[in-house]
């Protein structure tokens, strides 16, 4: 492997030595098709071919929309080989955040994908915009068809590799708060990452990888899209959400990856068809406790799986010993900050300390600030947030290092533990400072419960706010009421005063993405949720009962 080369020159690569190899797998009403090597590079060529007709000038902004496909990663490296800057927008993202995208990128043109949001997405763009349509049903009109510009172009056959500092991509952060910052990473910053990070967890043998979490988001990117360029693995793609637990079973991923609520919503799906005292039960028996175990892994798909690592938000401790216990499976956890290219911390098989997100490797240029916050320093950190250098400057310390904005610390032995957000940490009205997110991780031991946030700034005590599992809200209310009460008494009992529960409000409505109060990556909004919740909160805090439902 030539570490000097980008995606794209190994794209070219693969197509030259083994065009023939499976690389893309599309699903189209179930049935899946597949691209060769040579097949996607023909494609990307052609594309790229069909973009340099556009005459826009280098390194202009070029956006790609709609849920993973095939045609996602093609676009993502058309862009590229052409010498312009993919930015990658997330589906179901608020119509005014996805015109702000547009307007501060100045993006020339934009790749349609299939997409449940057609109406809103299609009224943000902006009439100056070129729109290219991928060929999928879902897909909004635009102005070019993917098919037809491809079939219209001969292969670009000039690909020049641009140099290390210039700019490859734009990523949006999904913005918890405010208006999204775009993550300007270059083609250094990029190849210093995968090549880390594939040093850090090599491939024995041929990847196969599930993509389902937006492609928009850096993660994805770094962990499948571009790998895949460079250890011939196989990408398969989700049809739509309905549709997940199916053909999770049916890839059967080497490697996968999920936030803690998708880790959490498979473990309700399990317990759904075996309850956890009869999977006790079956546990209990040595001679039965591995052909369980098997036949589970291989229900859900994750049988083949040598990596499985959560990331995005804390998952609980407790999720992390359930899939242990009961699946005989090590969820590794991660920390891989957009800005710094997704290289930072992660647990490793063999390396794993449940509840850390392991040791960060000897490159990344790790520290702890005075006030413990995390700090990195290696050439995978951003150029900058484009056009806002204020935001940039405020980023790096003097010394060049990057402030994540989360707080951590580290045990004896090196493994680093995320303490929460700098910025999440508040004060009660007795002057107290609470950092929520391990309580939160705590009580998250509850298989009932979804979401579940901390409220307390300003409040003489904080409350729990939480919302239930489907599986959940079909349960007598007394039997929900009676666990949640039990747990928030064995969490209470490992806090001090100012930090302990004072009442759980299990809310009726749940948090999506659709309601403004989850991003798309499924992290929860803390400042929309504590807003919109606020006044009930402070209602609930007057009532004594140790459970609120509303």
């Amino acid at each position: 492997m030539d570490v000097q080369k980008n995606p794209v020159q190994m794209l070219l690569q693969w197509a030259s030595q083994k065009p023939d190899m499976p690389w893309l797998f599309q699903p189209v009403d179930g049935q899946w098709r597949a691209i060769t090597r040579g097949q996607g590079c023909d494609q990307v060529s052609r594309m790229a071919a069909a973009l340099k007709a556009m005459d826009w000038e280098p390194g202009s902004r070029i956006c790609i929309s709609g849920r993973n496909t095939a045609h996602w990663i093609m676009a993502d490296l058309a862009i590229a080989m052409v010498g312009h800057v993919s930015v990658g927008l997330y589906p179901k993202q608020a119509a005014a955040t996805t015109r702000y995208i547009f307007e501060h990128s100045e993006a020339k043109a934009v790749f349609l994908g299939p997409m449940p949001d057609a109406d809103d997405f299609m009224g943000a763009i902006p009439e100056s915009v070129c729109t290219i349509s991928f060929p999928y049903q879902e897909t909004p009109a635009g102005r070019f068809k993917w098919d037809e510009l491809v079939a219209a172009n001969q292969p670009m056959t000039d690909y020049q590799a641009p140099p290390q500092e210039a700019l490859m991509t734009l990523i949006y952060t999904s913005g918890t708060t405010g208006n999204p910052k775009g993550v300007m990473l270059s083609y250094g910053n990029v190849l210093f990452a995968v090549y880390s990070i594939m040093d850090l967890a090599p491939s024995p043998t041929q990847e196969r990888y599930f993509s389902y979490m937006p492609l928009a988001h850096a993660f994805e990117r770094f962990a499948i899209a571009i790998p895949s360029c460079y250890n011939g693995g196989e990408v398969h793609f989700l049809e739509n959400v309905d549709k997940m637990g199916e053909q999770l079973a049916q890839v059967a991923p080497t490697r996968f990856f999920g936030v803690p609520l998708v880790y959490s919503r498979i473990q309700n799906a399990i317990l759904h068809k075996m309850p956890q005292r009869k999977l006790d039960r079956l546990m209990a028996i040595p001679l039965l406790r591995n052909i369980i175990r098997r036949k589970i892994r291989t229900a859900v798909g994750l049988q083949n799986t040598r990596i499985c690592l959560s990331g995005a938000a804390p998952i609980p401790v407790a999720l992390l010993d359930w899939y242990r216990r009961n699946l005989g499976l090590e969820v590794l956890q991660g920390y891989a900050p957009t800005e710094a290219s997704v290289y930072s911390s992660a647990c490793l098989p063999g390396n794993n300390r449940s509840g850390s997100v392991g040791k960060p490797p000897p490159n990344a240029g790790f520290r702890l600030s005075d006030e413990g916050e995390i700090l990195f320093k290696h050439p995978g950190l951003m150029m900058g947030y484009y056009k806002d250098p204020e935001s940039t400057s405020a980023a790096f310390t003097a010394d060049g290092y990057l402030r994540t904005g989360d707080k951590g610390r580290v045990d004896q032995d090196g493994y680093l533990y995320i303490t929460g957000r700098v910025k999440d940490i508040f004060k009660t009205a007795k002057g107290k400072y609470v950092a929520p997110a391990p309580i939160e991780c705590s009580l998250a031991r509850n298989t009932d419960l979804e979401n579940l946030l901390f409220i307390g700034s300003g409040m003489n005590q904080p409350v729990m706010a939480v919302t239930l599992t489907a599986a959940a809200r079909s349960k007598p209310r007394a039997e929900v009421e009676q666990q949640l009460i039990a747990d928030m008494a064995l969490v209470n009992a490992t806090l001090e005063p100012h930090e302990k529960i004072a009442k759980c409000v299990v809310l009726k409505d749940a948090w999506s993405i659709d309601n403004g109060l989850m991003t798309p990556t499924m992290k929860v909004k803390r400042g929309e949720v504590e807003k919109r919740y606020a006044a009930l909160m402070e209602k609930e805090l007057q009532i004594r009962n140790a459970v609120g439902w509303e």
